[in-house]
């Protein structure tokens, strides 16, 4: 009987603790990667988009963003070369930003994932992709950006 309670109080634990630990954004955004490695951008896309309860509202826009990513394929853009991280911003204890690239042999794509934490869990708030990246770089480069010195 001990044994079987202990067995029991050591399968919730683990389940409990395997569910906090995929509430965070960080493994939303690893379970994504994954997915899209290995089942496909449109999986991906939808899988996490499921975090966020209210999305069922935006079925379309969110059937759009998996056809749109999903066009980014072999025959477009190569062969695909995983993900590296870029940044991420902040804002107080509910908000937080990450940016990432994929990488491709002719090409990156930016992604960018928004969560909200509205109470305890995190859920996506927002997801875009774009490939204009290099436009921004060259951008700041510009002189009207650079602090001069006056010697």
């Amino acid at each position: 009987m001990k044994n079987k309670l202990l067995m029991s109080l050591l399968v919730i634990m683990t389940i409990s603790l395997s569910a906090n630990s995929q509430n965070t954004p960080e493994s939303i955004i690893e379970k994504f990667f994954d997915n899209y490695k290995n089942k496909g951008a449109e999986l991906a896309v939808e899988e996490m988009y499921a975090t966020n309860p209210w999305t069922i509202r935006v079925k379309d826009a969110i059937n759009n963003i998996k056809t749109q990513l999903a066009r980014f394929d072999n025959d477009l853009v190569g062969e695909y070369y995983g993900y590296e991280f870029l940044t991420k911003k902040q804002i107080g204890d509910s908000f937080i930003l990450y940016s990432y690239f994929l990488k491709f042999d002719r090409q990156f794509l930016r992604l960018t994932f928004q969560f909200y934490k509205p109470n305890n869990e995190w859920r996506l708030n927002s997801f875009k992709f774009d490939d204009s990246f290099d436009e921004e770089l060259e951008e700041s480069a510009k002189i009207y950006y650079l602090e001069l010195s006056q010697e």
